[in-house]
């Protein structure tokens, strides 16, 4: 895979130097992008996330790349989301009250129960619950790093990849077609985060 085939979009979020470090470490020069035509000529996308969902959509809407980012995902292009990146491809969220997301899966996002420490923050394991490339050479229940106060919820339960308690048990992967995403962040979390991201790479490599 070229270099510049890997774009990051960056709309502002906190965490996306860290995210293309992780990249670069396996190798691959991975250009970080805002405008909807390098979004669109992307061959594989990675949308880091931290913060606010409604913030994301409106840095997404003001930087006219929600469409573009609808596009590649409707056209099956490798795509991976991280953290809020997961969460705003549902139809909404509850944070802040009730805010439109991208509406990619039928869902919401739902704030963590009461009585837990909020965000959660740190380690936790993450239960594998399908066989998908992205595990490839992660051992099922491996520790990731979170820092998160609300969680995927699909309708869609076949969407789950992996699984992570803590409180409830909650969506902390997702797979779909040639897009991944998830809950924690591998650019965190060690060598076996960077095993995701290069399972990720060679997934899209292969992807048709």
């Amino acid at each position: 895979m070229e270099n510049r085939a890997i774009v990051i979009i960056d709309y502002g979020a906190g965490n996306l130097r860290s995210v293309a470090n992780a990249i670069a470490k396996l190798g691959y020069q991975p250009r970080v992008v805002n405008s909807p035509k390098d979004v669109l000529a992307a061959r594989t996308i990675i949308l880091p996330g931290v913060g606010a969902a409604a913030d994301t959509m409106a840095a997404l809407k003001k930087l006219k790349l929600i469409e573009p980012i609808k596009q590649v995902i409707a056209e099956n292009r490798p795509f991976f989301g991280v953290c809020l990146g997961l969460q705003i491809l549902f139809d909404g969220t509850e944070e802040g009250g009730w805010h439109e997301c991208l509406g990619i899966f039928r869902g919401r996002v739902r704030k963590l129960p009461a009585g837990l420490k909020i965000p959660h923050m740190g380690w936790n394991q993450v239960k594998q619950k399908i066989a998908h490339p992205i595990f490839k050479d992660v051992p099922d229940n491996a520790n990731f790093y979170f820092v998160h106060s609300y969680y995927a919820d699909p309708e869609d339960k076949s969407l789950v990849a992996g699984e992570t308690e803590y409180g409830i048990p909650f969506c902390s992967a997702l797979a779909h077609k040639n897009m991944v995403a998830t809950q924690f962040h591998p650019e965190k979390s060690g060598e076996h985060g960077l095993q995701m991201y290069r399972n990720f790479i060679e997934f899209a490599r292969q992807a048709k």
